[in-house]
């Protein structure tokens, strides 16, 4: 139904994308334990980012929570990670009435932007005249996080200006991708970077403490719920003093190639790593990298975790963009 009344809007598959199941009566009970956020409020039309951490506070994973069944969870997050968070919460399920699967392999993903939306500076932006969406088109989640059902898929909004979905469809069913404009991976990579929306793949799981990647802005950890792994650790951060090391919204001045986990020095001595990145037309490379909040004392900011054989840029040229939303002063 839906691919008739959207015919304005650009799809984008998402073949990197991954899910993690977690089904079973104490499957929301078991996830409390696990992650972050407040999975006992995960609803039907509300879905929510939860981080997976340590028991020192760094992320594992960021997952997006979608509910998919009465005991019924999905668990979005990069196809790379799903096999090994799968395992990782499945030691933890002990006599829980709950099984956990890497369901990569049962699902689809789709992401869906909207046409005539407002768009950001980067260069990298699909920028073609879409035809005017149907006013149909309405029946998708208005909200940021809010979740619907439509025909076989499982539709959440993801993010505003402009506005974008996350579309799961299971792989027997017809995708809403189908017959639709398609663009690539890296003009909604691109959005998710202007939005400041950060992602944890494998060159970085277990490198930085929930808050230095805005999870707490962001709304994805809950400090009034029960313990779960890392509590300590992300709680002491946010109640005792401000978070000195955060990811912000950086443009390469030069020509520059910067990939996931990359990590090095800015011109003004800053040392950053790399969130996620995307390649610029001309040359530059705009991206999410933790480094010591300008004016902030590198050597008091919170150690980022160093992985051997990480690219290091000796001395990167950077204009600071802004995010959309402001960090804790």
């Amino acid at each position: 139904m839906l691919n008739t009344l959207i015919a304005g809007y650009r799809w984008t598959p998402l073949p990197d994308f991954g899910a993690v199941r977690v089904l079973g009566a104490d499957g929301v009970r078991f996830l409390q334990g696990q992650v972050s956020n407040d999975v006992q409020k995960l609803t039907a039309v509300d879905s929510m980012l939860a981080g997976l951490h340590t028991p020192q506070g760094r992320a594992v994973a960021l997952l997006r929570l979608m509910r998919i069944g009465p005991d019924d969870v999905l668990a979005v997050l990069p196809r790379e990670l799903a096999a090994p968070v799968a395992a990782r919460l499945s030691k933890f399920v002990l006599r829980a009435k709950a099984k956990v699967t890497d369901a990569s392999a049962d699902w689809q993903f789709a992401g869906l932007i909207a046409p005539n939306e407002a768009s950001t500076n980067s260069d990298a932006q699909p920028t073609a005249n879409l035809p005017d969406a149907s006013a149909s088109a309405s029946m998708l989640p208005a909200v940021t996080q809010r979740q619907t059902e439509i025909d076989s898929s499982f539709v959440v909004r993801v993010a505003e200006a402009p506005a974008r979905w996350l579309a799961a469809t299971p792989s027997g069913m017809r995708s809403l991708a189908i017959d639709r404009a398609v663009t690539d991976v890296e003009r909604w990579r691109a959005f998710d970077i202007s939005a400041g929306l950060p992602q944890v793949y494998a060159a970085t799981s277990e490198v930085f403490v929930a808050q230095m990647l805005n999870l707490d802005v962001l709304g994805a950890i809950a400090f009034d719920k029960g313990c779960y792994t890392g509590q300590e650790v992300i709680a002491r951060a946010h109640y005792r003093g401000r978070v000195k090391r955060r990811m912000q919204r950086f443009r390469s001045i030069g020509s520059a190639t910067l990939a996931v986990g990359d990590s090095g020095k800015f011109r003004d001595g800053r040392s950053f790593r790399v969130v996620d990145a995307v390649a610029l037309s001309d040359g530059r490379c705009e991206f999410l990298a933790v480094a010591p909040l300008a004016g902030s004392d590198e050597e008091a900011a919170e150690p980022i975790t160093t992985n051997a054989g990480v690219a290091a840029v000796a001395s990167l040229d950077v204009e600071t963009l802004a995010l959309p939303y402001p960090l804790p002063s």
